[in-house]
């Protein structure tokens, strides 16, 4: 008799959790047509690209988002993974308002990831720029002497241990890094006036590393206009057709029974209930 209670009250607990999630589900179909705003977060060094690709890709897709706000709080990062964030924005550009809100730091491959947008929104102190790239070699060959530490090195190329930290850079060695240096820096300068439809030369004379305050970048014409997070959603909103207050959406978790069941309450739920490398960077 006690086992077949426990066996209904098991049930009923399980057929609640099913119900509630496709209650969850419903309502969230629900939000999703109406019309709205994507905010992507970029925060920090920029050393992978695919989440933010992603998010970009799947908001692109989504009917109901009619502008997607980038917020880029980041030093820079990773070359590559800048380049492929930029290509990302620029796709994405095509098809919707992109608005950047640049936080307290949206320097080098912060700013690179920038350009492309349709239209970029500064803090008034917010630093930007750093139009550079720098690769830094460790050369610890002094210390290594004084210790007796020798390294024994058998190689197939004559670079091939070319930035080694056992010993320094030759003339020879320093002119090939710096070639791929001043190249990769080409390629920055370029799509910084792609992104911004600048000239490549008014580009070149402010991208040697230098920083700029907000309202600096928006003089250099890196910036378009100034204001913070907020204006930045209501700048997206105007620019997409959306009257009054927009619904901002962000990335979360998705909410499932088994979640529930594991004894975890998912961020989504919490919605409704109110109580509830590469050495070479782009780095300023």
């Amino acid at each position: 008799m006690r086992l077949r209670k426990s066996v209904i009250i098991i049930g009923a607990f399980l057929v609640t959790l099913l119900l509630l999630s496709a209650f969850l589900t419903l309502l969230q179909k629900d939000v999703s047509i109406r019309e709205r705003i994507a905010l992507i977060r970029v925060e920090g060094p920029i050393i992978e690209a695919k989440s933010t690709i992603d998010e970009l890709k799947g908001y692109v897709k989504d009917k109901s988002i009619k502008a997607i706000v980038l917020r880029v709080n980041s030093p820079g990062g990773g070359v590559v993974p800048a380049q492929e964030i930029y290509d990302e924005v620029k796709k994405a550009a095509e098809t919707k308002k992109i608005i950047v809100s640049m936080g307290s730091v949206a320097a080098s491959g912060g700013y690179y990831i920038s350009a492309p947008a349709s239209m970029v929104i500064a803090n008034p102190g917010t630093i930007t720029g750093s139009i550079g790239v720098i690769m830094e070699i460790p050369n610890f060959k002094g210390l290594f002497d004084k210790l007796g530490v020798k390294s024994e090195v058998i190689k197939s190329g004559k670079h091939k241990d070319m930035a080694s930290v056992f010993r320094g850079i030759g003339d020879e060695e320093r002119k090939i890094v710096q070639g791929v240096m001043d190249d990769v820096h080409d390629q920055f300068i370029q799509a910084v006036a792609d992104g911004r439809k600048m000239p490549v030369e008014q580009v070149r004379k402010i991208a040697d590393g230098r920083i700029f305050s907000g309202n600096q970048a928006k003089k250099a014409g890196l910036v378009d206009d100034i204001g913070d997070l907020e204006y930045a959603i209501s700048v997206a909103a105007k620019m997409a057709g959306i009257k009054g207050e927009p619904e901002v959406v962000t990335k979360k978790e998705k909410s499932t029974w088994l979640e529930l069941l594991k004894g975890e309450i998912p961020a989504s739920f919490m919605k409704y209930a109110p109580n509830l490398e590469l050495k070479y960077q782009y780095m300023p």
